[in-house]
């Protein structure tokens, strides 16, 4: 049984930082890609930040040199250092998972992830 809790969510003010963390179980994390997905209320999910299982990443380019994506195989965690905070970045955050590498051009597209967390909520005021 795959789960993703995330967590570190909260309320920030612009040009703050938050530190979002995903906690995973139930599988081999080093077969995997792991993403970070956005959703604004009225708004697609998008996204935000990916890691393959060699270790390339992949950003969006809103939060390119802003954000940062890094995965501790060790504890069964991924992480999302968000820097810089715009009010355009309020959104749920989600970490998703896939058990299977992918092309890295489709890293940030939602349909090729598996498994999703519940979600963690980021308000930047």
């Amino acid at each position: 049984h795959v789960q993703l809790v995330e967590s570190g969510g909260g309320s920030v003010q612009a040009g703050g930082s938050l530190r979002l963390s995903c906690a995973f179980s139930g599988y081999t994390y080093s077969g995997h890609c792991m993403g970070w997905f956005r959703q604004a209320p009225g708004k697609e999910r998008e996204g935000v930040a990916a890691i393959d299982r060699g270790g390339t990443t992949s950003y969006a380019d809103s939060v390119k040199d802003r954000f940062t994506i890094s995965k501790d195989n060790a504890k069964n965690t991924l992480t999302l250092q968000m820097n810089s905070l715009k009010p355009e970045d309020t959104a749920m955050y989600y970490c998703a998972a896939r058990p299977f590498a992918t092309e890295w051009r489709f890293l940030l597209q939602s349909t090729v992830y598996n498994y999703w967390g519940q979600g963690t909520q980021v308000t930047v005021s």
